[in-house]
């Protein structure tokens, strides 16, 4: 599979996105509080593979600060009315990254989520390289 064009948008729609991912190169689930709570499945990006189409003013930002962090890293983009996640961000210049959530593609193929594989990372021990002892819950 190579680098495809999706579409993607929050329940109400008022929040509507373009990503180019790749998903034979993998999604991501990861058991830190926070993707546990929102059951979190993701595709990492590069920054300029994310665009926001519609919706500027209801894109609300949710900074978090991971245990042992002195300030926020990860910045969650959701829908300030129906509070869809869509995408987010994370990091500096060349080690900024977007990550793009699944749930939220209009029109991925259940065939292409069933083919891309999946990588857990074990965020809740601070192992981002390692994958949970116990990845079900994910």
């Amino acid at each position: 599979m190579a680098l495809k064009t999706y579409s993607g948008s929050c329940h109400c729609g008022a929040v509507r996105f373009e990503a180019d991912i790749d998903l034979s190169q993998g999604t991501n689930r990861c058991n830190c509080s926070i993707c546990t709570k929102a059951r979190t499945w993701f595709a990492l990006v590069p920054p300029d593979n994310v665009r926001l189409i519609e919706g500027a003013g209801a894109h609300t930002d949710y900074q978090w600060t991971p245990p042992g962090k002195s300030e926020s890293f990860l910045h969650f983009q959701f829908c300030s009315t129906c509070g869809v996640r869509t995408f987010g961000y994370a990091g500096e210049g060349d080690k900024a990254f977007r990550f793009v959530s699944i749930a939220a593609l209009d029109d991925v193929d259940a065939a292409e989520l069933a083919a891309a594989p999946i990588r857990y990372a074990d965020g809740r021990n601070n192992r981002w390289d390692q994958a949970p002892e116990d990845n079900r819950p994910l």
